[in-house]
């Protein structure tokens, strides 16, 4: 509908031509809420929040926009009535700890998510690709997408390969899709910052975006810096399916925090992002110069597995293990049921053990049935898959999987 008034039609058209301007747009807000218009002035002073969340006369200008009233200031404490307190807990205070620590209290769900301490930014750690068994192709791919172009500026100037965009892992769950962005972090010498749902999302108006944007502002301040969005699809779902404004409002946020501010915000700041069910994550996500490379890190390969039965047997007691045939019985197998299988096996021979007083190995027989016992994860997921690689690859967005699941015959 359009402004009846002329004056807000002028400041609505100031507040697009400067967005962060904070003054202007609770200037804009103002204005609304006298006319009568308390929503839209909500929205504003919201957006307003959302670049400065410490602002006080936005808070202020919420709280009146909302139709709540301040809270009454307590009243002062009577002097010289009844038992005298504070003299009796400074007698006692050195012999009795205090039972409860007060926090104090928070405006509108507001808390310390500004503050770097908040977020948990790992050190560079030794992990590096080389560490990850196997998963030859995944690893070319990161090489050529990811780490060619970072290692090599000169060769990136000559042939204008652009370090913009960040990049998608997907797969069936369970295949090492955190490992291996554990790994790229490792190989850049970068901090290490992992983002869930649970980290952005706030029950609070604008505290999830402010959330977002503070994650990123970490980041920044960290540099180099890996930003892994673990579970893309809860933190970047598809908009048109959304229902509850804030989630849209949060997605939104995402969006604009790849972009950055400008060509060089986002410098040393390199986007890393897993998701079990890439076609549930919002289009605009992908979208060149954002998430636009993708990789598909499925079960692990033959070495690959082999590394992880070492790796998950490696401090277990064990005789006549045969890794090459546990390697072939176990095609197809996720490393999370790999580790199952390890895990399944040394309970069986604990529990001989205990059944006839005499502690045994692990062997190939343990080893064996448990594999036989274990139901690959991943099954499931290629069910789906398989629906979105015949009736939804738009534009060739998964050959990849086309073609694994040709090679496996799914398909």
């Amino acid at each position: 509908m359009p402004d009846s008034s002329p004056l807000i039609q002028s400041m609505r058209a100031a507040v697009a031509a400067a967005p962060a301007d904070v003054p202007l747009r609770l200037h804009l807000a103002h204005l609304l809420l006298d006319a009568g218009r308390a929503d839209e002035a909500v929205a504003e002073a919201a957006v307003a929040l959302q670049h400065a969340p410490a602002d006080a006369q936005a808070r202020e200008l919420m709280v009146r926009a909302m139709g709540l009233a301040p809270s009454p200031a307590a009243p002062p404490a009577r002097e010289g009535t009844g038992f005298d307190w504070k003299a009796a807990e400074e007698q006692v205070g050195d012999a009795v700890p205090p039972r409860f620590v007060e926090t104090p209290a928070r405006v509108d769900g507001q808390d310390d998510a500004g503050d770097t301490a908040a977020w948990d930014v790992e050190e560079p750690g030794a992990l590096r690709l080389a560490d990850v068994g196997g998963m030859h192709e995944v690893k070319d791919r990161l090489e050529a997408a990811f780490l060619a172009p970072l290692r090599n500026p000169e060769l990136r100037k000559l042939y204008g390969k652009s370090l913009r965009g960040g990049l998608l892992l997907y797969g069936p769950p369970g295949c090492g899709k955190t490992f291996i962005a554990r790994a790229v972090a490792g190989e850049l010498g970068a901090s290490f910052l992992s983002v869930s749902v649970n980290d952005v999302l706030d029950m609070w108006i604008g505290n999830s975006e402010r959330n977002m944007h503070e994650i990123f502002e970490t980041a920044r301040r960290q540099a180099p810096c890996v930003v892994f969005l673990d579970e893309l699809d809860a933190l970047g779902a598809k908009r048109s399916r959304t229902a509850h404004s804030g989630m849209r409002n949060a997605v939104a946020q995402l969006l604009t925090e790849l972009d950055g501010i400008d060509s060089t915000a986002n410098e040393g700041v390199f986007v890393l992002a897993a998701t079990n069910v890439p076609w549930d994550v919002d289009n605009a996500l992908r979208r060149p110069g954002r998430l636009d490379r993708t990789i598909l890190v499925l079960p692990p390969d033959g070495p690959a597995r082999e590394a992880i039965l070492r790796y998950h047997l490696r401090d277990r007691p064990i005789e006549g293990v045969d890794l090459g045939k546990l390697v072939k019985v176990t095609d197809g197998l996720s490393g999370a049921d790999l580790a199952h299988l390890c895990e399944s096996a040394a309970e069986r021979a604990l529990l001989d053990s205990a059944r006839t007083g005499s502690v045994r190995m692990i062997g190939m027989k343990d080893l064996l049935t448990a594999a036989k016992d274990v139901v690959p994860s991943a099954e499931p997921w290629f069910a789906s898959a398989r629906n979105v690689a015949m009736f939804a690859n738009e534009g060739g967005t998964y050959d990849d999987l086309v073609a694994y699941l040709k090679k496996r015959r799914m398909l």
